[in-house]
């Protein structure tokens, strides 16, 4: 009776949370797999329990970012990013956030609450879509003729239609 109990205030502090982090690029590509196994294993190790996550890949910074790695200031452009999503009593947050303070493999890295259900965005559109987009549409007009208007033809229009 005392487990059930205590199952039940560990799931009502138990939250769903988000860890999204930046990966150094100096690791190789052999490295990634162990540090994101790493990376779950020091979740789990807080008593979280996986959701979903994704392996980290690299991708291009919007700005450089500079983290001091063994008193050497490195300036980063490109890094490995990856999520972790996964369900944690709240006051062990705290803890495993300490932890990844120290990891040295991490550029960044952010833990937000979230929902278990999955909250990918559609797809946005880019400047380059955008204005393709506006040529298509500008080239579909030239394709029609153009009627002019004669103001006179559309004033007796507008009185037939209010006499009616």
């Amino acid at each position: 009776m005392q487990e059930v109990e205590n199952d039940i205030s560990t799931e009502a502090n138990s939250r769903v949370y988000e860890l999204g982090y930046l990966l150094v690029p100096t690791l190789s590509e052999e490295e990634i797999p162990a540090t994101f196994g790493n990376l779950k294993e020091l979740v789990l190790s807080f008593g979280g329990v996986s959701i979903s996550d994704e392996m980290p890949k690299m991708m291009t910074l919007a700005y450089p970012m500079t983290k001091v790695i063994a008193n050497v200031r490195n300036k980063f452009k490109t890094g490995y990013f990856g999520w972790i999503k996964f369900t944690m009593d709240s006051g062990e947050v705290l803890k495993l956030k300490k932890k990844l303070d120290l990891d040295p493999n991490l550029v960044r890295f952010l833990i937000i609450k979230t929902v278990k259900e999955n909250t990918f965005n559609t797809k946005r559109f880019t400047r380059g879509e955008f204005i393709n987009r506006r040529a298509k549409i500008d080239k579909s007009k030239s394709d029609e003729v153009v009627v002019p208007i004669n103001k006179e033809e559309i004033d007796k229009e507008i009185d037939a239609l209010v006499a009616a």
